[in-house]
């Protein structure tokens, strides 16, 4: 998938305001409203751009705690049991309501979740009620955020400045 300087100049503008129209990122970077609009299809059928999705303010729909939780497992519960899969154990974490993220890493720690919840009880509510409920997981260590200086889903695309 090999992306030119437009491709990535859309790319740019639609992760700041994927409100955007197809003519306004056209006039933008200076090209026709057809090739903006063939482009912006094209990846989206090839699964570059995977989604549309307005990003909200945690604080003001009163989930204004942030965790980051570190998860170990043990890969087998008993002796004659099969070994525990470490992706499938990610993917049932990742089914709670709770979770903005999941993570298997490396390192003493296998997996690494982000919560967002109202307050220190609900995070610790989480934790203890259903993360430790999951088949397998060992030990957990839960970091609470004090302040968030930046927090973003854009990616450092390398692109030339656009028109304002």
């Amino acid at each position: 998938m090999k992306l030119d300087e437009k491709d990535m100049a859309i790319l740019s503008l639609l992760q700041k305001d994927c409100k955007l129209t197809a003519r306004e990122i056209a006039k933008k970077i200076d090209a026709p409203i057809t090739t903006v609009f063939a482009k912006i299809k094209r990846m989206e059928q090839q699964g570059i751009i995977k989604e549309y999705r307005a990003i909200l303010d945690s604080k003001k729909l009163n989930f204004g705690v942030t965790a980051f939780i570190l998860a170990s497992f043990s890969y087998r519960t008993g002796k004659n049991e099969e070994a525990l899969s470490q992706r499938l154990i990610a993917e049932q974490i990742a089914k709670f309501p709770e979770v903005q993220e999941v993570h298997i890493i490396s390192g003493d720690w296998d997996i690494l979740i982000k919560v967002k919840e109202k307050d220190v009880d609900s995070v610790g509510k989480f934790v203890v009620d259903k993360l430790r409920t999951v088949k397998g997981v060992e030990k957990t260590l839960t970091c609470m955020v004090f302040d968030t200086p930046k927090e973003t889903t854009a990616l450092a695309l390398p692109i030339k400045r656009q028109k304002e």
